[in-house]
């Protein structure tokens, strides 16, 4: 397969991705991936902590004849700007992004079916904008299987008092649409002013509502030893479209990676690149795509 870089202009704002495109003389399917939350870029890697975990499922992927667009989105990695604000950002951003990309590849001729896969965040992100471009196909990884406000107040849960309650309300008015202001800095790395509208807007979307609403392939991967997302999470998700296909894998975490449940040996596995995927995702995300495409 070759690398090339390609970028896009959404909203004034340039976003570079890199495509992988195995050698075809006809149309090959191509599968959008998008990456997790915080400063993760297209490679799955944040500057705290390099896995490789998304370039690693783009590399077996074009290995198996299926092409991959991985992304930086925006004020991230090589898409970052002048002027970019957090202030302003909105999770509708995130999905507006995503359908444009989506859309560069449903007009590439080179490709016959667009699939979206979407990590963490990028789970979210992914079913919304599957569901509003008419993608063919989506793959959650990890994906969270209630809103964000459940999953930060489950997450929160074990803080001791009176931080606990005080997180709690924060939680509940962001979700409420209303924002907070000003709050003690003891608290400013969750819940500080400039992240608090975009908290709010992505508090907004159920991926149990919208994952009901794809009428395409689906299919949701679950590690076992993810520390992040549980298995409920995707049992959440499958229960709410009972036609997708469930594969959990016994082993894997959140960064794709085989690894125990003991959380310090987990989270080693963070910043080790050298480290392969959990053998059997590459496996199932091949065979469902393949098999999907094989079916229409």
């Amino acid at each position: 397969a070759t690398e090339s870089s390609i970028s896009i202009v959404r909203d004034g704002v340039e976003l570079h991705g890199s495509l992988w495109t195995p050698p075809s003389e006809t149309p090959i399917p191509v599968a959008l991936i998008i990456a997790g939350s915080g400063p993760t870029d297209r490679d799955g890697n944040n500057p705290m902590m390099v896995n490789n975990s998304l370039k690693l499922v783009a590399m077996g992927l074009a290995d198996q004849g299926i092409a991959t667009l991985r992304y930086d989105k925006r004020g991230i990695g090589a898409s970052t700007y002048a002027g970019f604000d957090e202030g302003s950002l909105r999770f509708e951003d995130y999905i507006e992004d995503a359908k444009a990309w989506i859309a560069t590849l449903q007009a590439d001729q080179r490709f016959d079916e667009v699939w979206v896969i979407g990590h963490s965040e990028g789970s979210l992100i992914g079913m919304v904008a599957s569901q509003q471009v008419g993608a063919d196909g989506f793959v959650s990884v990890a994906g969270a299987g209630q809103s964000a406000d459940l999953i930060l107040k489950r997450q929160l849960d074990s803080q001791p008092e009176p931080y606990r309650s005080q997180m709690m309300e924060m939680i509940d008015q962001l979700a409420s649409g209303a924002l907070i202001g000003a709050v003690d800095p003891i608290f400013h790395a969750l819940f500080r002013e400039s992240v608090q509208p975009y908290m709010a807007s992505w508090f907004q979307y159920d991926p149990r509502e919208w994952i009901a609403t794809l009428q395409m392939p689906v299919l949701i991967v679950q590690g076992t030893t993810d520390i992040q997302v549980t298995q409920d999470d995707a049992t959440h998700l499958a229960q709410a479209n009972p036609s997708a296909s469930l594969v959990i894998i016994e082993g894997m975490n959140h960064v794709l990676k085989t690894a125990p449940m003991d959380r310090a040996a987990n989270i080693q596995t963070y910043t080790d690149p050298a480290l392969p995927l959990a053998p059997p995702l590459m496996s199932a995300l091949t065979d469902f795509i393949t098999a999907a495409e094989g079916g229409e």
